[in-house]
Formats: C-alpha cells, sequence, structure tokens
C-alpha cells in the first residue's frame, strides 16, 4: 500500500512546517493528489487518520483531500483534454501522441495549526 508512503511523507512535512512556525499542534492539512498516482482516496483518508492518532501534536487532525483528474496534451493537434488513467488518446484527433499536463501531483496546499498566545 503506497498511500502509507505518501501520506507519511505529508505528515512529514506538514509536522515540519507547522514546528517550524513554532505551532503548538497540527490541525489539519489541504492536500491535492493525482488520480494518476493510482492511489486510492479511502486509503489516503484512513493512512492519515492512523498517522495523526500516533502523534498527540498530530491527534485529532484533519485532512481536506483532493483528488485531480489526468489531464494531457495532444502533441499532434494541441488539444488539452481531461481522460481517466488508461486512455489518453486525443479526443480530437485520435492520436496517441500525448503529454501528461495533470494527474501525478502530490502536493501540500495548505496546514492549519495551533499558535502559542504572545
Amino acid at each position: 500500500m503506497h498511500e502509507l508512503g505518501l501520506m507519511t511523507s505529508v505528515m512529514d512535512a506538514a509536522v515540519e512546517a507547522a514546528r517550524d512556525a513554532g505551532a503548538t499542534r497540527l490541525l489539519g492539512v489541504k492536500v491535492s493528489i493525482g488520480e494518476a498516482t493510482e492511489a486510492v482516496e479511502d486509503a489516503l483518508m484512513f493512512a492519515f487518520e492512523a498517522l495523526a492518532e500516533s502523534d498527540p501534536f498530530t491527534q485529532g487532525a484533519t485532512m481536506d483531500l483532493t483528488m485531480i483528474r489526468p489531464r494531457s496534451m495532444c502533441l499532434e493537434c494541441g488539444h488539452e483534454f481531461e481522460h481517466d488513467l488508461y486512455n489518453r488518446f486525443c479526443p480530437k484527433c485520435d492520436s496517441f501522441a500525448t503529454e501528461l499536463l495533470a494527474g501525478r501531483e502530490l502536493q501540500i496546499d495548505s496546514i492549519e495549526v495551533d499558535l502559542p498566545e504572545h
């Protein structure tokens, strides 16, 4: 299950950013992941929740997950189009000469933290 590895990386980066900002707790993470990573949304959520519960700093943290559909550009006619994981033929000219533009992302869009009162 590579979802656990993906979420471990997300959690490590979010915790590091939260601690660097002087946070007392990580409350939430907003993440975008491309469908072409073939990660399963439910497994991602399960892995995040399991990791969050294992550390008092992250306990109760939530994840807002956005799955990004694959999008390609036809190298023959220049048409950009969304598609599923397996059908990358250009719907305009039926060429298979396409370049994936979106769908393999893994990015943290934002984090929500508790900061100490000054």
